[in-house]
């Protein structure tokens, strides 16, 4: 007997809702895996680290971007930007990020999103 489990981001385990973004979790077999959706404007530590009561993100992320783009900063001046079909992996350095353009930002957090904007 095989056993599976198949779950959905259209019914997603939790939605963290924050100005001008989402981040919905979805966990299968003690794996935790978000999608973040970040309008246009949205940008770390305006929308969301009044909520995570820290100036900046401090989660690693391991991800991929399915459309949209955004440039992740660190406080040392470096910066990356993320496009449509990047793998990144963000350390949990103290880092700030924002939407690039006028298109939606989509990307999957594949390491981390259990502790993303909590």
């Amino acid at each position: 007997m095989h056993e599976h489990l198949i779950k959905y981001f259209d019914k997603p385990d939790e939605v963290r809702q924050f100005p001008k973004g989402r981040f919905e979790v979805v966990t299968v077999n003690g794996t935790t895996i978000g999608r973040a959706t970040y309008q246009p404007g949205w940008k770390w530590s305006v929308d969301v680290a009044p909520t995570a009561k820290k100036p900046l993100c401090d989660v690693e992320h391991l991800g991929v971007v399915l459309s949209g783009r955004a440039v992740a900063a660190y406080a040392d001046g470096t910066q990356i930007e993320l496009c449509p079909g990047s793998i990144f992996y963000i350390p949990a350095t103290p880092h700030d990020s924002w939407v690039v353009g006028n298109e939606p930002y989509v990307s999957l957090h594949l390491q981390g999103a259990q502790h993303y904007t909590k």
